[in-house]
């Protein structure tokens, strides 16, 4: 320590500047002289020299004001220089490859586009599913690196000098205020739930977007640099960083977990999943960042916070998954399709589940699939249980069961469905139709995605019996009328009016029933539609293999009977070759539905 007697040279000295400088508070003289002043009154603390008189007492008092008056300049340069240095993050740099090669392709769309519809792409739409904007992180300079030791000094003086609290808050206040702006410059607002519930479908799916580009950002980018110039501005003081940051960070992090919160406590509409699945994967992925970012017990509540947000959009995912059970088994639309085309709702089940199969893994996790390495090879539905699949009080399918499970009884419900809408039509050759198109597409769906992978070779092959089924069903029911008129009953006899034991008004009668039965079943079945085109092949040709045949032969067994008759072309009405044209030509349109449903899915 410094003797007594130069208490008062080096008091006036350090005064002379702490009151004159023109270098600033940041200036290497006037931060030795704040040194001095407070190395004088911890000497004077400590017991040094003692006041023994008046003029000691004002030795004290004089020094004490001028290193108040220190602090308040210090203060207000370390604002300043916050203040003037500070910017908010440039989203459009930070997306830039050329500004900012590290992130490479980043910039791109935020979205892949996964097809909701048919692999033709004709009538369908596309939906995007947003995916976590991986590897994004980087360290960036929150502040110019030759502004950040001049406040890494006159933080160190302030808080030595035991102005830590008014240091701390000049810190906390600017560099929040940056923060929040780096938010809203991403796209990020402040909502209430309330303002979260009454959003529009469309109007929340572009704010869930914004809402992931932004937390990826943040914890990839904002967050980290932020606390690295925390620990740059306090250096050697970590439990002050700690808090520092907290301060600065926690409401922007609070404003992010609230919306996602306010996500997860909404309606659950079937439409949002893919979008809270979206959500919990990427919290879900950044949950060590935030651990590792967010550390100590300054924000031990804000990493609580993450994990409750986490687990509650796990059981959004979870309650909406079972709403879109119930709703399959709440559409009960009375209304047949035209034609027995493939059916809206099958369309919609088909496309949702192709979209949630791209995210199995994740809902395995959710849905509680502790399946070893071992079992996670075995089909969901070969071998199970079917006592173990539903709640004991409230009958439904249990919400902890794997995915497989789960789009096996998925399917169950829609196929139960379409068992009811068949029975609105009333052509029992419609019916069956209407069910091979439906089953059709099903398949086709299934095995054209990843639900595939989902689904056993076994449950595959019966499906594609059912359509085989169907499409049999179908021609005993549509064409049976036309093969009853070439039965040769009652056109054999003899008698006076026979000739050559044919009776032949009992022939002319039949061949205008078969004209006029085959007319009937042709333009019924002008407006029948069949969408898959590979079927419609198969299926005119299973016609006119049943048809054709067995016209030609009864057409070779008696024409020779009619062929002299005045007017024969009204009985012998068509040629072999005629009927192969026109059977060929049935089904002949675009398979084009103009019904639709609402949501995020393409129907097509």
């Amino acid at each position: 320590m410094e003797p007594p007697e130069n208490f008062r040279e080096s008091l006036d000295q350090a005064g002379k500047t702490v009151t004159t400088c023109t270098d600033g508070p940041a200036s290497a003289s006037y931060l030795e002289a704040v040194d001095t002043l407070r190395h004088l009154l911890d000497a004077m603390s400590l017991g040094q020299t003692v006041p023994a008189n008046d003029e000691d007492h004002d030795t004290l008092d004089e020094a004490q004001s001028l290193l108040q008056l220190a602090m308040s300049r210090m203060e207000d340069e370390f604002r300043h220089s916050l203040e003037l240095h500070s910017e908010s993050v440039d989203p459009e740099w930070l997306f830039d490859p050329v500004a900012n090669p590290s992130f490479g392709s980043i910039s791109d769309d935020l979205s892949v586009q996964i097809a909701a519809g048919d692999e033709s792409g004709e009538g369908e739409e596309e939906v995007a599913t947003s995916r976590p904007l991986s590897n994004l992180k980087l360290l960036l300079d929150m502040l110019p690196p030759e502004i950040v030791p001049s406040l890494a000094d006159i933080a160190a003086r302030m808080i030595n000098c035991g102005y830590k609290m008014e240091c701390c808050q000049q810190y906390i206040q600017v560099r929040k205020t940056i923060l929040e702006e780096s938010l809203f410059r991403l796209g990020v607002e402040r909502f209430t739930i309330e303002d979260v519930q009454k959003m529009t479908p469309d109007t929340l799916e572009t704010e869930i977007l914004q809402w992931m580009k932004a937390f990826s950002v943040s914890v990839g980018v904002l967050f980290p640099s932020e606390k690295q110039l925390c620990e740059q501005v306090f250096v050697e003081l970590p439990s002050i960083s700690e808090w520092c940051f907290a301060e600065v960070g926690k409401g922007a992090m609070t404003q992010l977990l609230n919306f996602a919160e306010a996500v997860a406590i909404g309606r659950r509409s079937p439409e949002k999943l893919p979008r809270i699945l979206d959500m919990y994967e990427e919290l879900r992925d950044l949950m060590d960042d935030i651990g590792s970012i967010f550390s100590g017990a300054s924000c031990a509540n804000l990493r609580a916070e993450a994990s409750g947000v986490l687990s509650r959009l796990g059981e959004a995912a979870r309650g909406t998954f079972a709403e879109f059970a119930s709703a399959i088994k709440r559409d009960t639309a009375r209304m047949p399709v035209p034609g027995g085309a493939v059916h809206p709702l099958t369309r919609y089940v088909m496309n949702y589940l192709r979209l949630l199969s791209c995210f199995s893994n994740t809902l395995n996790e959710i849905l509680g699939n502790q399946r070893s390495a071992d079992s996670s090879s075995r089909r969901s539905d070969e071998g199970s249980n079917p006592g173990s699949l539903y709640d004991d009080n409230s009958g439904q399918l249990r919400d902890d069961l794997p995915l497989s499970v789960q789009i096996v009884y998925l399917i169950e419900l829609l196929e139960n469905n379409l068992d009811g809408k068949a029975k609105l039509y009333r052509d029992n050759g419609l019916q069956f139709l209407f069910l091979m198109n439906n089953f059709q597409y099903i398949v086709q769906k299934v095995k054209a995605s990843e639900v595939r992978r989902q689904l056993s070779d076994d449950w595959l092959r019966r499906h594609m019996g059912k359509v085989r089924q169907f499409h049999n069903a179908y021609l005993r029911g549509a064409w049976h009328k036309v093969l009853a008129c070439l039965r040769d009953e009652g056109i054999h006899s003899g008698g006076s009016s026979f000739s050559g034991g044919v009776s032949k008004s009992v022939l002319k009668e039949r061949f205008k029933q078969f004209n006029t039965t085959f007319d009937e079943v042709v333009k019924t079945q002008q407006s029948w539609i069949v969408s898959d085109p590979q079927l419609c092949a198969d299926l005119r040709i299973s016609i006119v293999e049943m048809v054709l045949p067995a016209y030609r032969a009864f057409l070779g067994r008696f024409r020779n009977h009619l062929e002299s008759e005045k007017n024969s072309d009204r009985f012998l009405k068509y040629n072999a070759d005629d009927m192969e044209v026109i059977l060929n030509d049935l089904f002949n349109n675009d398979g084009s539905s103009s019904v639709h449903r609402r949501g995020s899915f393409s129907t097509n």
